[in-house]
């Protein structure tokens, strides 16, 4: 039935008493229907705020539009009677509008019912109101089953004792039937990204298993003093006593029971659907008296949980500890800690589907590069440690080239293969339709196995026409960006922690480029640096035959100033190497900052990258923010906009756009748009003066376009006059496709009217404006200087992208503070009562 035709006029009395919060300050509006409140329920008043968020004042209270309180049921087979429950639905709660809301599952403990979760219906009211978190739909269902004490899982037990009834399968009921029903009857967002769980005692257990046993439907959960045992339940324990883990005539059963445990659910969790949990308890829990029971304590039960958990691949976890036992002063105030720590998790939309094609071996392979060409066919190139496209492995990791034809026709497959490690960072157009891969190769020197910068050149009918290794033989040497030379060769950027081309080493590691000539000879090298580690990640060429570089560094690089942890520059250079840079200009701030990408701009140079600071004028977003500036041809740095989440945002590419339009690629743990996974990658389609006119998030339910440690991994280029393709990494798998194992390399299309073609870009979207702060992807603009990198582009139709260096600094950032009105505080009566199987659990 549809929440509309649910709802009556007529008051649930015992629903108002639970909600006769604080006197008569609450908005909330009660709304009743055919479900009656059932008896023992809390009389609980509003929870006291957790540390750090105020208490909301009667005046502001009043003045918020009501939200609604709404009883309802659905029929299931799996257990007697259906379910009742209770649905939160937020003030200014539209069921025809096109807004879509992110849902949480509240679950209450052995013995209550579904009315002790309304009394937070006022703290919901408030952490809305003040942007804590989005507006969303809560359903409390409620639970009488096996008297009370289901544990929310399907029992087995078929048996008659006294005092008893036959178990019920009441897992099924709520995975399946409920959820079900909640997403047919109000317009939420039907996807685990939008969905959480939580509880209180026997609901923290259940809010635990439906969290890591049905991870296709819940993408977090508030675990609170949650009654879970290992190795076993203690002998007293109601885990014992009422058949939620019997089988047949038997109340408890052991094997049952470690069946059902989170041990076993943890064991067999699918780190490709991650998993966030917020576990808090109380310091004065029940103490069982003997002490060698000691760890059956549920604070000790919920500390061993979280050191479990959050070792677990996939599960990311927070704990906390407040003074309070086992009642309401500890889970208010862990409700609104935790619904503030997952509720900005929960996405209000759909994530864009992941569309595509995927490839890879059963290892754990590398995007490589992305290359268009003037006919429409493409040419793409995977670094793989296994078998694939048909190509037999030689040992470690090979290069894999493959062109196809503007129908997707494979038309040849090439290796650059040996029995060590290559790896590919980017494609550009040779000599007579040819394609040169950069990347390194591992090299055996008399017994010294160190990697050197390679190049390679591939004959337009598929044929290695030539392969150039470049480096110290005695040290490690990389390339990890490619740009054209305009004349059939190639340039190549990385590092050298030896000397290349005779010039001394400047510290650890030096920054690199070389030149390969058509023919495959090294034409020219340069090694420049300081004294710390200093690696170039990104390279360009103009059409008028300059050139420039970026990257990172731990010092200060040649005539410039170091700002404090790692920081990016850029170097313009021209086609004659030996001459040295004309310019550099370094980029940071007192924390870690990287240039990615950089892209030819008129007589300048547009470069990308993050910063873990603030390079503009107003705060960052929090962890890593994208940025942009610009760079002229004597290296002033301007125009710099920042654009972040609160969470960690790496760009990694750059692609032109019509009429000075730049598409911004990169990857990130937050939400430009709704979520996919745990790590999405964003286009920014950014008009000429940086703001934002579109973006785009999309990936699989895993890790996209980073590999573990957070290192980009990500190519774009131009596809036709309209839109981009972007290559990267996956840990999943684009729709309709099976991961083959490990990493994946997948090739997706993003919609963007590219520079040069007729038309304009698509309706642009209102810039964000930096002024709103919980507004994800704003852009931060200010004067100052740029930050440091990872990806590279090069000229022409693509971007090649490299990995990023450095620790991970992703963080969630702290939502603003409650704000307080002017009037008194909203007097707070503590509750201490709990039903009347609740006053231990054991």
């Amino acid at each position: 039935m549809s929440w509309k035709s649910s709802v009556t006029l007529a008051a649930s009395l015992a629903l108002a008493g639970a909600l006769a919060l604080a006197g008569t300050s609450s908005a909330t509006a009660v709304t009743s229907a055919t479900a009656p409140a059932a008896p023992n329920a809390p009389n609980a008043p509003t929870a006291p705020a957790a540390p750090g968020v105020p208490a909301l004042s009667r005046a502001k209270t009043a003045a918020a539009p009501a939200s609604q309180l709404v009883p309802g049921h659905v029929d299931t087979d799996a257990v007697a009677g259906g379910i009742d429950y209770t649905t939160y639905l937020p003030a200014g709660f539209d069921a025809d509008a096109a807004e879509r809301y992110p849902t949480l599952y509240l679950l209450h403990g052995r013995g209550d019912t579904q009315a002790a979760w309304q009394q937070v219906a006022p703290k919901l009211d408030a952490m809305i109101a003040d942007g804590q978190v989005p507006p969303l739909i809560v359903v409390m269902p409620d639970a009488p089953w096996s008297g009370r004490g289901s544990y929310y899982v399907d029992s087995l037990y078929t048996g008659g004792a006294a005092g008893t009834s036959p178990g019920q399968a009441v897992e099924t009921a709520f995975t399946s039937d409920l959820v079900d029903h909640i997403d047919a009857t109000y317009p939420t967002v039907d996807d685990r990204a939008g969905r959480a769980v939580g509880g209180y005692s026997m609901g923290g257990a259940g809010a635990l298993r439906f969290a890591t046993v049905h991870q296709d439907l819940f993408s977090s959960a508030l675990v609170l003093s949650p009654a879970v045992y290992v190795p076993s339940t203690p002998a007293d324990s109601s885990t014992r006593e009422f058949g939620a883990y019997g089988r047949g005539d038997a109340l408890y059963d052991e094997a049952r029971y470690q069946e059902l445990a989170y041990p076993a659910a943890l064991e067999a969790f699918d780190p490709a659907l991650p998993v966030h949990l917020f576990i808090a308890v109380g310091d004065d829990e029940y103490a069982n008296p003997k002490p060698e029971d000691a760890i059956h304590d549920l604070d000790y039960e919920a500390a061993t949980l979280y050191n479990r958990a959050k070792r677990v691949p996939g599960i990311t976890a927070e704990m906390r500890t407040y003074d309070g036992g086992h009642d309401w002063d500890v889970w208010a105030r862990g409700f609104a800690e935790g619904l503030t720590d997952i509720g900005p998790r929960l996405s209000t939309t759909p994530p864009t589907p992941f569309t595509g094609t995927q490839t890879g071996s059963a290892g754990d392979d590398r995007a490589s590069g992305i290359l268009t060409l003037a006919d429409g066919s493409v040419v793409e190139a995977i670094t793989a440690p296994g078998d694939a496209w048909g190509h037999r492995s030689a040992g470690g990791t090979d290069i894999l080239v493959q062109k196809r034809s503007s129908a997707g026709a494979v038309q040849w497959t090439t290796a650059i293969a040996s029995p060590l490690n290559e790896r590919a960072y980017g494609l550009v157009e040779g000599d007579d339709g040819s394609v040169i891969v950069g990347g390194y190769r591992r090299v055996d020197h008399a017994g010294a196995q160190n990697d050197d910068v390679l190049a390679a050149a591939v004959s337009a009918d598929g044929a290695v026409l030539w392969t150039i290794t470049a480096g110290d033989p005695a040290a490690a040497d990389r390339a990890y960006s490619i740009a054209s030379d305009g004349a059939g060769g190639a340039f190549l950027a990385g590092y050298t922690s030896g000397r290349v081309g005779g010039a001394p080493s400047a510290g650890d590691k030096d920054a690199l480029v070389v030149h390969v000539g058509r023919d495959g000879a090294v034409a020219g090298t340069h090694q420049f640096g300081g004294a710390g580690e200093d690696k170039s990640l990104t390279i360009a060429r103009a059409g008028d035959g300059r050139l420039a570089l970026g990257g990172v560094t731990t010092g200060a690089m040649p005539g410039a100033t170091a700002h404090g942890g790692t920081d990016g520059w850029v170097a313009g250079f021209s086609d004659d190497l030996t001459a040295g840079p004309s310019f550099v200009a370094q980029i940071g701030t007192d924390s870690s900052d990287q240039v990615s990408a950089l892209l030819a701009r008129g007589d300048g140079w547009q470069a990308a990258g993050f910063t873990g600071g603030a390079l503009a004028t107003t705060p960052s977003a929090g962890g890593n923010d994208a940025f942009v500036a610009e760079v002229d041809g004597a290296g002033t740095v301007s125009g710099l906009r920042q654009y972040g989440t609160p969470g960690d945002d790496r760009a990694a590419a750059l692609v032109a756009g019509a009429g000075d339009a730049t598409l911004l690629v990169g990857h990130t743990d937050g939400r430009f748009q709704a979520s996919a996974g745990s790590v999405d990658v964003f286009a920014l389609d950014l008009a000429a003066d940086g703001s934002i006119r579109t973006s785009t998030q999309f990936g699989s339910v895993a890790r996209d376009g980073a590999d573990e440690y957070d290192e980009a991994n990500l190519f774009a280029a131009a596809a036709g006059a309209d839109s981009v393709q972007i290559q990267g990494l996956t840990y999943g798998a684009v729709e309709g496709v099976t991961n083959a194992g490990g990493g994946d390399v997948f090739l997706s299309t993003v919609a963007f009217a590219v520079s040069g073609a007729p038309g304009e870009p698509s309706t642009p979207t209102t810039p964000t404006s930096p002024a709103n702060p919980a507004v994800p992807g704003g852009p931060n603009t200010g004067g100052g200087t740029a930050g440091s990198g990872v990806a590279g582009s090069s000229a022409g139709s693509t971007a090649s992208a490299l990995a990023l260096s450095g620790t991970q600094l992703g963080q969630i950032a702290a939502f603003a503070l409650l704000a307080l009105a002017a009037g008194a505080l909203l007097a707070l009566r503590r509750h201490r009562g709990r039903g009347p199987l609740e006053t231990t659990v054991r």
